[in-house]
C-alpha cells in the first residue's frame, strides 16, 4: 500500500496539475497511516479513519483533478481498500494535520509526541518480561530465573500504573515449594483513558472480565484498557494501550500462570517505598529454593509420609520426569529443568504444560528473541553445557550431572 501511494506521488510529480491537490491527498494518507501496526486490534478502525479521510480529500479535488489519471487512480483505489476493510462511507475520520492523529490513549503515540515536540529522534521504548509459573519459578524484569517458595501474598508489580499480586499456598507437604492460587492485577487511572480496573482470578475462577462485570476501560471508541478471552476458563489477555502493557493469565492443573510485558520506563515509575517487587528485585533471598538456578530436585517417595492420602507420591524419577518434559520442550534450557523439578516435587503432570506455556509466552511476549532461553550456571558463573541437579535422599544428597 505505502509503495503503491510512492508511485501515486511520484506520478503526481510527473503529470504539472499544479491545481490539483490529489498529490497532498496521498502524502496526508502515509502520514495517517505510517505509524499504525497492523498486528494490532484496533488497526481496521484507524485504517478506515485515514480511508474516509483520503476520499474526503479526493472529492474536494473532483473538479480540479478531473484530466488527472493519478486523482482516477487514487479514488478507484480507495474504494476497494474500503471494500476490503468493510469501512463504511459515513464516519470519523483523521485528522488533516498528521499530527493531532496521535491517540493520547496510546502509550506508542506518546512516544511519538515527545519526538515531535522534541525535534529529534528518540529512542524507540524497550519493552521487559516477567513471568511467573510452576512451582513457582520466577523470570525477573532483568532476565533472572529464580525459584522461590514465598508463601502468601506477595507484589509481583507495584508501580505508578499497575499493581499485581499474587498467592502462593504449598503443593505437597514436606517440600517448601509453592504454587499460585489466586492473582489480582490492577490498572490504575490514567487521564482520560481509563479509571482504575481491578482484575482477579482464583484456581477454578478465571473470569473474562474485570470485577465491576466489565471487559474494557475508557469510552467505546479508544477501548485503551481491555480483556480478551483466550481459552473459557484456562486463559485471558488483558491489553492495555494507554501503558503499553499486554499481560497473560492461565490455569493449568490447579494453578494459575502470569506473563506481562511492559515499557522500562513505566516499570521503573515507582516510589522507594515500594521497592518490594518481584517483577523488579527477585525474591528475598530468604524466600529462594534455587542454589544460583540449580535446582535441589527432591525424590518425592523418601520425603511423604507413608499413606499420604491428599498428595499421592510422585510416580516420577529423574529419568522418566527428564523424558516427559522432553516431550515439550526439546531445548533443554531452565525451563525444560524447571518442568523437571516440579514433576518430581508433585508427579502432576500439569505442571509440563505449564512450563511449556510460560516459554510459548516467552516466546509471545519477550522482544529480543536471543533471550528467549536461559540456561543454568556453572558455579563460576558461566552459562554451562551442563547442569548439576543435587536429588536428596533422607539425609544423603547425590550430585547427578544432566547432559544438555
Amino acid at each position: 500500500l505505502i509503495s503503491l501511494c510512492h508511485l501515486f506521488l511520484c506520478l503526481g510529480d510527473c503529470q504539472l496539475h499544479t491545481s490539483c491537490g490529489i498529490q497532498k491527498c496521498t502524502t496526508d494518507f502515509v502520514s495517517f497511516t505510517s505509524h499504525l501496526n497492523a498486528a494490532l486490534e484496533d488497526f481496521d478502525l484507524e485504517f478506515c479513519k485515514a480511508l474516509r479521510a483520503y476520499s474526503a480529500c479526493t472529492y474536494r479535488n473532483s473538479k480540479v483533478c478531473r484530466g488527472n489519471l493519478v486523482y482516477h487512480s487514487a479514488v478507484l483505489g480507495i474504494g476497494d481498500l474500503m471494500a476490503q476493510r468493510n469501512c463504511t462511507k459515513d464516519g470519523p475520520t483523521s485528522s488533516i494535520n498528521p499530527e493531532m492523529t496521535r491517540d493520547p490513549c496510546s502509550y506508542s503515540g506518546h512516544t511519538e509526541a515527545r519526538e515531535q515536540q522534541g525535534g529529534e529522534k528518540t529512542p524507540a521504548p524497550t519493552y521487559l518480561f516477567c513471568g511467573l509459573f510452576g512451582d513457582p519459578h520466577l523470570r525477573t524484569f532483568k532476565d533472572h530465573f529464580q525459584t522461590c517458595k514465598v508463601e502468601g501474598a506477595w507484589p509481583l508489580i507495584d508501580n505508578n500504573y499497575l499493581s499485581v499480586q499474587v498467592t502462593n499456598v504449598p503443593v505437597v507437604p514436606g517440600s517448601s515449594a509453592t504454587a499460585t492460587n489466586k492473582i489480582t492485577v490492577i490498572f490504575k487511572s490514567y487521564q482520560d483513558c481509563t479509571e482504575q480496573k481491578v482484575y482477579q482470578a482464583v484456581t477454578d475462577d478465571l473470569p473474562a472480565a474485570f470485577v465491576d462485570g466489565t471487559t474494557s476501560g475508557g469510552d467505546g471508541n479508544t477501548r485503551s484498557l481491555h480483556i480478551v478471552e483466550k481459552v473459557s476458563g484456562k486463559y485471558i489477555e488483558m491489553h492495555a494501550r494507554h501503558i503499553g502493557t499486554t499481560v497473560y493469565v492461565r490455569q493449568l492443573g490447579h494453578y494459575l500462570t502470569l506473563a506481562i510485558q511492559m515499557p522500562r520506563e513505566l516499570v521503573m515509575a515507582y516510589e522507594e517505598s515500594q521497592d518490594l517487587q518481584l517483577c523488579v528485585n527477585g525474591c528475598p533471598s530468604s524466600e529462594r529454593i534455587d542454589d544460583s538456578g540449580h535446582l535441589p530436585l527432591p525424590v518425592m517417595s523418601k520425603l511423604l509420609p507413608q499413606g499420604s492420602a491428599a498428595h499421592p507420591r510422585s510416580v516420577y524419577t529423574l529419568e522418566t520426569a527428564t523424558t516427559k518434559c522432553h516431550e515439550k520442550m526439546l531445548v533443554k534450557d531452565i525451563y525444560f529443568y524447571s518442568c523437571v523439578f516440579d514433576l518430581l516435587t508433585t508427579g502432576d503432570a500439569n505442571f509440563t504444560a505449564a512450563a511449556h506455556s510460560a516459554l510459548q509466552d516467552v516466546e509471545a511476549l519477550h522482544p529480543r528473541r536471543e533471550h528467549w532461553h536461559i540456561f543454568p550456571r556453572s558455579r563460576g558463573g558461566a552459562v554451562g553445557r551442563d547442569s548439576k541437579f543435587f536429588v536428596c535422599l533422607g539425609l544423603m544428597c547425590l550430585i547427578l550431572v544432566v547432559f544438555l
